[in-house]
Parts: C-alpha cells; sequence; structure tokens
C-alpha cells in the first residue's frame, strides 16, 4: 500500500485509542450481547436462535424447529452474536482531491472507527467502494496490514454497490464515509445500503474548497471522474449557485437519512485533522471516550 496512505492509517489508529464505538442494542444479534473477542472466529458454540431472514445460510435452519412450529429458525452460533461494524470507504477520485485534507482525513477516520470498535470488543470488516462494493485485504485485522486501498474509481458508491452488492452481516452497524457528492436519488440508495442493518451512519467528509470554493475569475475545472475539463468564468453569481446546489444537495441526503433511519453528519477535514476531535460524531453518540 502506498506509505503515505499508511501513514494516514496510522495517525487514524493513535487518535482511536481514545475513543469507543457506541453500538446500538439491536446490533448483538439475538439480543445476547455477547463479546469474545475482537475479531470474527470460527466458533462453532451453539448460542440462541432467530427468524430466518432472506439471505441467510440454509444450512443454519432448524429444521425440527420448523417441522413443530411451521417456522423457519436459524440456528445462532458464537461469532455471530457478536456485535459488528461494517464499515465502507468511497474510493472515487474526489476523495483524494489535490491540495485538500480531505484523504488524509477520510483514511485516517476509517482506522480511528475500527479501531474504536476494538476497543467497544467489536468485530469489524472493512470495505471499499470502487469496482464494485469489495473488502479490503486483511479488512478484518490491524490496520498496518491491510491492502488494496485506492482512490482511482470515476464512478460513485450506489454504482458500486449496483455492480457488485456485499454479503453484510445481518444486525450489525454500518458506515459509509464518503463526500456524497454524486448526483443520484439518496433515498433509493440508502434503501439498498440499509438493508438488514441495525444502525446505518454516513458521514459525509468535505473539503474547505468544496463548501467555499475560492476560485475568481476565468478558471479551468477538471472532473477526475469523469476525465473531463472546461473553461468558465467564475463571479460571485457563480459562486451564489454552487453554494446553493450544494445546500439543496445536502438537504435531500438529510431528507433521505431521515426515512431510512440512518443518521448522516458532516465533517470538514482541514479541521478535523488538527487535533482529531469528534464533536460531530460524539453528538450522534457514535463515539465515546475512553
Amino acid at each position: 500500500m502506498d506509505k503515505k496512505y499508511c501513514q494516514f492509517l496510522s495517525n487514524g489508529e493513535s487518535k482511536g485509542a481514545r475513543y469507543s464505538l457506541n453500538m446500538p442494542q439491536k446490533a448483538f444479534s439475538g439480543g445476547i450481547g455477547i463479546r469474545n473477542g475482537n475479531h470474527p472466529g470460527s466458533s462453532l458454540e451453539f448460542k440462541d436462535f432467530r427468524d430466518y431472514q432472506p439471505g441467510d445460510d440454509l444450512r443454519q435452519i432448524d429444521w425440527s424447529a420448523y417441522a413443530r412450529s411451521n417456522k423457519l429458525i436459524i440456528k445462532m452460533f458464537q461469532d455471530e452474536v457478536s456485535p459488528h461494524l461494517d464499515v465502507v470507504i468511497d474510493g472515487s477520485c474526489s476523495m483524494s482531491l489535490e491540495n485538500t485534507k480531505k484523504l488524509e482525513c477520510s483514511l485516517g477516520l476509517l482506522s480511528l472507527l475500527t479501531t474504536s470498535a476494538e476497543n467497544a470488543k467489536c468485530t469489524y470488516k472493512t470495505w471499499i467502494a470502487s469496482d464494485g462494493i469489495k473488502p479490503v485485504i486483511n479488512g478484518s485485522l490491524r490496520q498496518d496490514i491491510w491492502e488494496g486501498i485506492d482512490f482511482q474509481y470515476t464512478g460513485n458508491p450506489e454504482e458500486s454497490l449496483e455492480k457488485m452488492p456485499p454479503k453484510w452481516r445481518s444486525n450489525g452497524m454500518r458506515i459509509l464515509i464518503s463526500d456524497l457528492l454524486w448526483m443520484s436519488d439518496p433515498y433509493q440508495f440508502l434503501c439498498r445500503f440499509s438493508e438488514n442493518a441495525a444502525a446505518v451512519i454516513i458521514i459525509q467528509v468535505m473539503a474547505r474548497t468544496d463548501i467555499q470554493p475560492f476560485i475568481h475569475g476565468n478558471t479551468r475545472l477538471f472532473d477526475c471522474e469523469e476525465g473531463t475539463d472546461m473553461e468558465i468564468f467564475i463571479d460571485d453569481s457563480a459562486k451564489q449557485l454552487y453554494k446553493d446546489t450544494l445546500a439543496r444537495h445536502q438537504e435531500n441526503w438529510i431528507y433521505a437519512c431521515r426515512k431510512t433511519g440512518a443518521i448522516h453528519a458532516m465533517i470538514i477535514a482541514e479541521e478535523t485533522v488538527t487535533n482529531w476531535h469528534l464533536p460531530e460524531l460524539e453528538q450522534i453518540e457514535l463515539l465515546g471516550a475512553l
């Protein structure tokens, strides 16, 4: 992995040592709430039953219980009842915007969240939204051996989810780290992203220049995801139009989150990486201080 990426992950890991991830009660599958380890295991120790959900392994159905009750019941084992986090980072080009701290913040946040999950004795798995939602290599283990993270995808997480839907843990917490700067219906995306999750958190990472463009006059803009550029004149009215459009885009995401039960939080990359204080995530009770 790129040395710069490794350094950003290491920074997040060290900052995450002071936090513990707050898991919703629903994330304890079957309501057991047992925490036996930091990573998924291969234990076959039986713990509980729960109702069958579409996508469950048919081999885990208790057919004797079905014969008695005519209900499909799943046998749950040790690794299935531990609280679990699936965290997805947007691998599109806009996340590594030059002359900003967006990349540093996003990777640091990814590492911080998994470290805080370990502190909460919660299993986790990291994913990247690129040409499909793909698991990060070694992404359930320590951060210094992760592989397969880059930011060269020219699409967006919605297209990733459409191309290759992942098999996420049911009743776990699910987090997306993204700038959300793609045009589509966020409600449709969130319906699919949040399916069978106990809780969904959307963390929007923005650079200062995403919020407040500083350019003025004749400017050549390059779309890093479309691979196109164009000459435009930027004046105060153009800046105001951009701000108004961005505000409507934000409102659409916030409304879609409310409608689907997801929680939205926005952080500014440059402000976050100065001290890694995260009041936005503490406010939504995602993180607690150790």
